[in-house]
């Protein structure tokens, strides 16, 4: 490998890349800050030879503008691969990278190692019903990797300077911003998720499944029907294959039955429980504790003792 060079617009996002660039033995990591200062520095305490591009032409929202920036970036800084972020933006920038680049791209990894001289990623294949272990033969790489996959550097002795990139006029004008309406959780960051399925009656019985994660401390989250469909909750709660996946401290699991689609996004949980009527319900099969039981009889008498 030439060199690796990390970029996330989310500075906890690329301070995770920073770990995952040195597990690859990239030695001093060097990473990219865009318009952002603060980040520079955040990452440069990590550990990383930070290089800032200073550009008000360039918005996250031009995602075709920042791969542009990113390849030139690369190409000054020797560098053959680079480590994103695997998010909503993060994937669409790993592809147009990608293209800009000429080079290999994966997304959504979950692990990686040097397996003789090659990065060896490992993916959900197959719907999620199985983990695949693939490389990119190309010379250049891309590789999108999971939040939370790995924990954030805090450590380091890194270094910020500028570097000046070639940015073409954007036609993109950003006008405003808003904060975005409604709701705004972040379940990827919860050490603690109460996750809600068809299992549940009715929307009314949010409430106890509400102040059970409160008390908790802890996010409420669900599978996709019941956002979707019975939109009770918003999308952004969902966990599996078309929603997020999430790797909690503990994560209790109330009437959901266990199709592969929606464990792939939590089958990672440090620790599982379980609540189903159904004493055969796959979800038991992946979990460590499992309570066969209605889940409205737990959530009440969970709240009792808590």
């Amino acid at each position: 490998m030439a060199g690796i060079l990390v970029y996330s617009e989310k500075t906890n996002l690329a301070a995770e890349l920073i770990t995952a660039a040195q597990i690859l033995g990239a030695g001093a990591v060097q990473a990219v800050a865009i318009n952002d200062s603060a980040q520079a520095e955040t990452l440069a305490a990590a550990g990383a030879a930070v290089y800032t591009i200073e550009n008000s032409a360039l918005i996250p929202a031009d995602v075709a503008a920042t791969a542009a920036a990113l390849q030139a970036a690369a190409e000054k800084l020797g560098c053959d691969t680079i480590l994103l972020a695997s998010d909503r933006r993060g994937k669409e920038l790993a592809g147009r990278l990608a293209q800009a680049m000429g080079a290999g791209c994966l997304t959504d990894i979950s692990a990686l190692q040097v397996n003789s001289s090659q990065i060896e990623c490992q993916r959900n294949a197959l719907g999620g019903a199985t983990v695949a272990a693939q490389v990119i033969s190309a010379a250049k790489k891309v590789i999108a990797i999971r939040p939370r996959t790995f924990p954030p550097a805090s450590a380091g002795s890194g270094s910020v300077q500028s570097l000046d990139v070639e940015v073409k006029t954007s036609p993109v004008k950003l006008l405003e911003s808003r904060p975005k309406a409604g709701d705004t959780v972040d379940i990827e960051a919860a050490e603690t998720l109460v996750v809600v399925g068809q299992g549940l009656n009715s929307q009314d019985d949010l409430a106890p499944v509400q102040e059970l994660a409160r008390k908790l401390g802890g996010e409420v989250a669900c599978s996709k029907p019941v956002a979707t469909d019975k939109k009770w909750l918003s999308e952004e709660r969902i966990i599996g294959l078309s929603g997020k996946k999430c790797k909690p401290e503990l994560a209790i699991i109330l009437g959901i039955s266990g199709q592969v689609q929606f464990t792939v996004g939590i089958r990672d949980a440090r620790v599982i429980v379980a609540v189903n009527s159904d004493e055969n319900a796959t979800i038991n099969q992946m979990s460590d504790y499992i309570l066969t039981a209605d889940l409205h009889d737990i959530v009440k008498e969970m709240n009792e003792k808590l």
